[in-house]
């Protein structure tokens, strides 16, 4: 038997924005805390209340969540290479006005935005289907380095500036994402200006060096580190970062963008990698959560 009204159902929230939306909820809940004690009508709002206030904030659209990652392209910046940039895209059909409805894309794993699994660059680590969802967001501290990489594009982040950040803001938070700014995402629409090459074509970018990578796993208890240029080591340095870091299991982000829009701290990261079976890494969307 049929109804002259048709039965009321949900509307699906796509995959991706569910996604983002659940584990946006996710970091803003452990954000707030929770605070059991008793209250009377007079006392102030709970760190539960605050957190809610920031739910309905992200339901309003009026929370910020700021999109950390570039668009791959063929034009694109890439690591250089007699072939050119390898990051490739087909159209597989199209509309009637020429807009794709289909295409086949080919990449490396670590080009454009992308995530360094452990496995990168020492062996019997974690590859990047084995990270699981809590090593995948946490706290931002963003180490705004970007005066120093103007001045000599070498700079390579020292233990002192992690100690100076600290003394400032604290000690750096319990699986934290620790993010270097420096200026270079600026420059990711001029190839040239981004891999900086000199007349024999050595590169020049900043990074951070071996001794602050050594503090941050060896010291801190971080998830991971980020940078807003090719590698998180200096083109110059070699990859003493990389080792130290994906040798104690943690991994790296590397052509972060719009880093000059996030705090030094009181943000959260969302990192979201394609999950390819035995992957050393792969294209990443990264999302910063700003409660106010």
């Amino acid at each position: 038997m049929t109804s002259s009204t048709p039965p009321t159902r949900a509307v699906p929230i796509p995959d991706a924005a569910r996604l983002l939306q659940l584990i946006t909820v996710a970091v803003l809940v452990l954000a707030s805390g929770c605070n059991t004690a008793p209250q009377d009508d007079a006392a102030p709002p709970t760190d539960h209340a605050a957190g809610a206030d920031r739910l309905q904030q992200l339901f309003d659209g009026t929370l910020p969540v700021i999109d950390l990652t570039h668009a791959l392209s063929p034009e694109g910046p890439h690591w250089p290479s007699d072939s050119g940039n390898p990051f490739s895209y087909e159209v597989r059909s199209a509309h009637d006005s020429g807009a794709v409805s289909m295409g086949a894309y080919s990449t490396p794993e670590h080009h454009g935005t992308h995530i360094d699994a452990p496995i990168h660059s020492v062996d019997g680590q974690p590859d990047v289907d084995d990270l699981t969802a809590q090593d995948l967001f946490g706290p931002i501290a963003l180490i705004d380095a970007s005066a120093q990489c103007a001045a000599d594009p070498d700079y390579q982040l020292s233990v002192e500036d992690i100690q100076t950040w600290e003394a400032t803001h604290g000690t750096l938070p319990q699986g934290a994402v620790v993010l270097m700014y420096t200026g270079w995402s600026l420059k990711w629409d001029d190839f040239d200006a981004y891999k900086n090459q000199d007349d024999e074509g050595r590169m020049h970018f900043p990074g951070f060096s071996e001794g602050a990578g050594r503090l941050l796993v060896e010291g801190r208890n971080i998830r991971g580190i980020g940078i807003d240029t090719l590698s998180v080591d200096a083109a110059v340095a070699g990859f003493g970062a990389h080792r130290v870091v994906n040798g104690h299991g943690k991994y790296h982000l590397e052509n972060v963008a719009n880093l000059h829009q996030i705090p030094a701290i009181g943000a959260y990261l969302i990192v979201a990698p394609i999950k390819i079976k035995d992957g050393s890494g792969g294209q990443v969307r990264l999302f910063a959560v700003v409660p106010d």
